[in-house]
């Protein structure tokens, strides 16, 4: 529907019963992370470099809240001064609907350029220093091997694609429910008891 790409999902992997908001949380990168962290986090899962700078291309669609990036546009490290990596253009923009204060549920698009289609303008973004969160934009400004992944998916949007859906795959065998453990749905949206 959003004109991303497609791949084969594998069947029969077993799911969990229920679901652990800290779980999640503890093992997701946060919107401020630091690049390092954010590499610890996906090595964690068995994830590399490629698949890191891939599944954050998932950030072409979607939004995030203002209490996620404020601090870039006012005090990125505790200097009271903005994040000298995001485009002052793109600060004044989203400055009077992100103020210091207030306004914390206010949503903004992820990719404001292409917001409802999943492309590769989320990398051509960070190229011109217009990725929203911190997290996205070190993936150009904090070490050349992600840069170069950057760089490459902006121009290359199959590349990206082809990358995505390997990762997507690779990204969906974490830690498999083996045994009599969690179930094997009938429909991947619910458990099969309700």
């Amino acid at each position: 529907m959003t004109g991303g790409p497609g791949w084969i999902v594998p069947l029969g992997r077993r799911d969990s019963l229920g679901a652990s908001i800290q779980g999640s949380n503890n093992d997701i990168p946060a919107p401020n992370n630091t690049l390092p962290t954010i590499i610890t986090k996906f090595k964690l899962q068995g994830l590399d470099i490629v698949d890191l700078v891939t599944l954050l291309g998932s950030h072409t669609i979607g939004d995030s809240r203002c209490t996620s990036f404020r601090q870039r546009l006012y005090n990125q490290t505790g200097n009271g001064l903005p994040d000298l990596t995001l485009d002052p253009a793109a600060a004044a923009v989203l400055r009077p609907r992100c103020p210091r204060s207030g306004g914390d549920q206010n949503l903004f698009f992820l990719d404001h350029v292409t917001p409802f289609k999943f492309d590769n303008q989320y990398y051509k973004n960070l190229l011109v220093h217009q990725g929203l969160l911190s997290s996205d934009e070190v993936l150009f400004t904090g070490s050349p091997a992600t840069a170069e992944l950057v760089k490459l998916y902006a121009a290359n949007q199959d590349i990206f694609f082809q990358h995505f859906a390997q990762s997507m795959v690779k990204m969906g065998n974490i830690s498999p429910i083996t045994g009599r453990n969690g179930e094997i749905r009938s429909n991947c949206r619910r458990v099969n008891h309700n």
